[in-house]
């Protein structure tokens, strides 16, 4: 076993012992979804949105998760608020900017966030990404088109600099850069793209390990790879069911990780082992 994958493999092991809670500040396609895959993760969610609370939830929470899937300018100053509060008390703050570059709305309210608050750690598609860092892409309500994984890492590493923050794009290859290098993970199953809310759990189990890891590049790359797996596993037990099925058994697999799970279910590839023909770790 790698050092990486060494380092993945106690961070479960971290994030199932200490069941750090993660305030999700998120939308309302998702909230039972999202709640019910942190739990199944070994993590506790907590959902608080009121200008009058979010400030001292967002101070006790091992994580701050911001997700504008569906905002008002009040839902907005809210996020400051507590994205303030977890900067003044050392909390990482994630950003999901759901459906950036579809309306002026969400473009304005993402800058917005990113202007006001430190965040660590971005997860988006390509094109919110693309759009995040002034690249007009196609993209159509939440959804966007697939690009290569080469193309997204560019899109990540530049977005990483620009923002000082860690950043991934998830697809049917995960890009997560750090402004210094990135890597891709393999794995998932296409099923997720059928399971409204997918992106954003993915979102909040990052912050679940975020919460128990500094250094949000491991962080990151640990959720990516065990998502993926759960996932692929999902899919394995539920090919000839659909995605209610897989649903279902994606939750079940999600509670069911332990360090090994990505052995066999997700590949991660460093840009410097690529560079040089490809090799995974």
């Amino acid at each position: 076993m790698s050092t990486l994958e060494q380092d993945i493999a106690a961070l479960l092991t971290k994030v199932q012992k200490a069941r750090p809670l993660v305030h999700n500040m998120t939308n309302v396609v998702v909230t039972n979804f999202t709640a019910n895959g942190l739990l199944a993760l070994g993590a506790s969610p907590v959902m608080a949105y009121a200008r009058e609370e979010v400030a001292d939830m967002a101070k006790v929470a091992g994580a701050l998760v911001l997700n504008i899937g569906t905002l008002s300018t009040e839902q907005v100053d809210a996020m400051i608020i507590a994205g303030k509060s977890a900067n003044l008390h050392g909390v990482p703050v994630l950003l999901d900017p759901v459906g950036v570059g579809a309306t002026r709305l969400r473009t304005e309210a993402a800058e917005r966030i990113l202007r006001e608050v430190k965040i660590a750690l971005i997860r988006g598609n390509a094109s919110e990404i693309a759009n995040l860092v002034g690249e007009v892409s196609d993209i159509k309500g939440v959804d966007a088109a697939e690009s290569s994984a080469e193309i997204n890492a560019e899109i990540a590493l530049r977005a990483s600099h620009q923002f000082n923050a860690v950043v991934a794009i998830t697809g049917k290859e995960d890009v997560i850069a750090d402004g210094a290098h990135y890597r891709i993970i393999s794995g998932g199953d296409v099923l997720l793209t059928q399971v409204t809310g997918a992106g954003c759990l993915l979102t909040s189990v990052l912050g679940a390990f975020a919460a128990v890891e500094r250094d949000m590049m491991l962080a990151g790359t640990a959720g990516l790879a065990y998502y993926g797996a759960a996932a692929a596993r999902a899919a394995e037990r539920t090919a000839s069911l659909g995605p209610g099925s897989f649903q279902v058994a994606f939750l079940d697999e999600l509670a069911k990780l332990h360090p090994h799970s990505v052995k066999g279910y997700a590949t991660i590839a460093e840009a410097s082992s690529m560079a040089a023909g490809g090799e995974s770790r």
